[in-house]
């Protein structure tokens, strides 16, 4: 079993079930707010500076951020991210798809104090809008791509395609964006795709990899080998040995051999003594 699925065993009761639900709850109340009080977004937005002196409410409010200005475009895309979303969340199951989801949450929030310690409040608080669910929703769709990489969406309602060429042009768009971008950028983008790479690691069994495991079965392997064939008279292993005259492949390679049926046992004889043997019972 892997780690996450141990970990379900134990705390699988406290998973949040529909969490989609409550993500595109979160993204009408930002629209809410966009079009009634634009200003409210700005003390929403994830600003470490802001945090440290006292409002401590932008750690969970900067959720509320829609991920688009546009309302058509926006609930095309909040569609599109509650139907996959739901399905991985039906494939994985409740819990799991709340570690894949607030391990992106908690990255972004890891990303952005980064960011700040290093780079400072001021050019933080310039462009921490970097830091949204943007990149969260790109984190989903990657593992909805590699969970079902055959499954087709029709792009602008018209154009069939596979979830794996989407996914390879979405993470070719999130490396560029990475290079050209600034600072801010690139570590929510790794933040992004850290947690998509974290949760593979942590739902495949890694035991099959480590090094005291990869030398149990080297070890194996060799004992089944050396089992399964025959030593000779100079200590070669060898395949075959005839249980009369004890010739083995090396002694002859036009030899051949033969296991007998009507012997009680696994007993192999060479061509000379096949039939004439004596059948041991």
């Amino acid at each position: 079993m892997g780690f996450l699925d141990k970990m379900e065993r134990r705390f699988g009761k406290y998973a949040i079930s529909g969490l989609m639900k409550y993500m595109v709850g979160c993204y009408i109340i930002g629209y809410v707010l966009m079009y009634a009080c634009p200003r409210s977004l700005s003390l929403l937005s994830l600003e470490p500076y802001f945090i440290l002196h006292g409002q401590v409410w932008r750690i969970v409010s900067w959720l509320l951020i829609p991920p688009s200005t546009s309302i058509i475009w926006a609930v095309i895309m909040i569609i599109f991210y509650y139907q996959i979303g739901t399905a991985l969340e039906r494939t994985w199951g409740a819990f799991k798809f709340n570690v894949y989801i607030f391990g992106g949450i908690i990255l972004t929030i890891v990303g952005a104090f980064i960011m700040y310690f290093i780079v400072g409040g001021a050019v933080m608080t310039a462009g921490l809008s970097t830091f949204s669910t943007y990149y969260i929703n790109l984190s989903i769709f990657l593992a909805f791509a590699v969970t079902y990489p055959e499954h087709q969406v029709l792009v602008y309602f018209l154009i069939p395609v596979k979830m794996k060429w989407l996914a390879i042009i979405y993470a070719a768009l999130a490396l560029y964006g990475a290079v050209v971008s600034g600072w801010p950028a690139r570590v929510a983008i790794i933040c992004s795709l850290g947690n998509f790479f974290i949760f593979w690691a942590l739902t495949r069994n890694m035991k099959r990899i480590s090094p005291k495991e990869i030398h149990r079965k080297q070890e194996f392997k060799r004992k089944i080998n050396q089992s399964s064939g025959y030593t000779s008279r100079n200590g070669t292993i060898t395949k075959h040995k005839c249980a009369v005259c004890g010739r083995t492949e090396l002694d002859d390679p036009n030899l051949e051999f033969r296991f007998c049926s009507r012997c009680n046992g696994n007993y192999e004889y060479c061509q000379d003594h096949l039939f004439t043997h004596e059948h041991i019972k």
